[in-house]
């Protein structure tokens, strides 16, 4: 079983959102107007939503800002919790024999300093993360970690747009959550079944 991080078992929608405003704000720009609007602009890769929000990287390089965003999501995370139903479901999961998998677009070490602060990284068998802050993308993890388990069979479950495309390199069944950093109206042109409570999981298992 597959866990998408941000946004499926963390719900950090928030502290994204606020720390993106406050860096369009000391630029001078728009912010988002709201969760409603940012589950409509949120997307991947993280440098490309970027420069849709406005950024401009002739004058700060993506490379610049990046590092600055995840400073300020270090400390305003620090107030976000589980999605709710989590430990609920994994702990049913595990209880049937399923392995449990942290696929995650985190760098990994700030990865597991998380799970560690939010008392879950045992809940986990693997934690799979990048080796930058950059949050590119994870479809090269997926096709990697596929190559050494062809025999797997997955559920993968997460809450974007980009956990469907990582779904399909890996060939798993997936379900998506509408209640994180996507909206459902944008999770539903993915083909996935959607699910709007991380609990209806253990009904699916």
């Amino acid at each position: 079983m597959f866990w998408d991080f941000n946004g499926t078992v963390f719900a950090d929608m928030q502290a994204g959102l606020d720390s993106t405003n406050d860096m369009l704000e000391e630029r001078g720009l728009p912010p988002i107007n709201g969760l409603e609007e940012y589950r409509e602009l949120f997307n991947f890769p993280i440098k490309e939503y970027y420069r849709e929000i406005g950024f401009d990287f002739a004058k700060e390089p993506y490379e610049v800002l990046a590092p600055l965003w995840v400073d300020l999501y270090n400390e305003k995370s620090k107030s976000s919790t589980l999605v709710d139903g989590v430990l609920e479901t994994i702990d049913h999961a595990r209880k049937l024999g399923l392995v449990q998998v942290l696929f995650s677009a985190t760098e990994r070490e700030m990865l597991l300093r998380q799970l560690s602060e939010l008392g879950v990284r045992d809940c986990f068998d693997e934690v799979i993360g990048l080796d930058n802050i950059h949050a590119e993308s994870k479809l090269h993890l997926a096709a990697k970690w596929r190559e050494s388990h062809p025999e797997a069979r997955i559920l993968y479950v997460g809450d974007t747009m980009h956990d469907a495309e990582n779904a399909k390199i890996l060939g798993a069944d997936c379900l998506l959550f509408t209640g994180g950093h996507q909206s459902k109206r944008r999770l539903s042109s993915c083909g996935y079944p959607l699910i709007d409570s991380v609990e209806k999981l253990i009904e699916y298992i």
